[in-house]
């Protein structure tokens, strides 16, 4: 199959990202992909016609440098997938400063400043900007006790997508907060619910399906709707 489509994927180098852009070349997307070092690419390097770009989501200088060096191109999906677990255990006495700072900047603000940067590149009528969310950011969610800081810095990213898409002024475009499941990556462990290809085959579905339709869902691979 081949689409004159074009996807960016933010955090491509391993689990859902990499899954992602392995889901879209299969269905023969023209794709973008963002690494920490894009000259150790990894298993993204083995995919024929993927570019590869440098990025730490962190850096506002290389966030600018990437919007510079994709500026004219025309998006169809925008996936921002970066995110990080945060220390363990999630001692909230012991927890140093920092290191809520870095999981709550890589986790709910970097991810919006990508979005403020690129989604005006996301096409007119029939544009997606997703971002890899969790059902541990719904506040009515009783889930992930042992993990506090990771599940109120989704809820943080599910608030400021809301906020965002106030600000961005663009009813044409989908904007999907989504849950991949729990899935048996680095962070989802052995124990994990499904696999990467089940999971990431099920959130290119969705993207397909909302597509045009625009407005702000919270959405599992599924499709179901979660509550915020």
């Amino acid at each position: 199959m081949t689409t004159d489509k074009t996807a960016l994927i933010i955090g491509a180098s391993r689990g859902l990202g990499l899954g992602l852009v392995q889901r879209l070349h299969e269905d023969g997307w023209r794709i973008i992909a963002t690494v920490r070092n894009a000259q150790a690419p990894g298993e993204l390097g083995k995919l024929d016609g993927v570019q590869v770009e440098t990025l730490e989501m962190n850096d506002t200088q290389q966030l600018d440098a990437l919007q510079q060096r994709l500026n004219g191109q025309v998006l169809d999906l925008l996936f921002v997938n970066a995110g990080v677990m945060g220390p363990l255990p999630q001692d909230l006495e012991g927890v140093a400063t920092q290191d809520i700072g870095e999981l709550f900047m890589t986790n709910a603000v970097a991810p919006i400043r990508v979005a403020r940067r690129l989604a005006g590149q996301l096409r007119e009528g029939s544009g997606v900007l997703a971002f890899m969310s969790s059902i541990l950011g719904s506040v009515t969610i009783p889930d992930g006790a042992e993990i506090p800081l990771y599940k109120a810095s989704k809820a943080a990213l599910n608030s400021m997508i809301n906020s965002f898409v106030v600000d961005l002024q663009r009813p044409d475009l989908s904007v999907l907060a989504m849950h991949p499941g729990w899935v048996k990556t680095a962070m989802g462990g052995e124990n994990a619910e499904i696999d990467v290809l089940t999971s990431t085959r099920g959130m290119l579905e969705q993207i397909k399906a909302q597509a045009g339709k625009g407005g702000l869902r919270f959405i599992n691979y599924k499709g179901e709707t979660l509550t915020w």
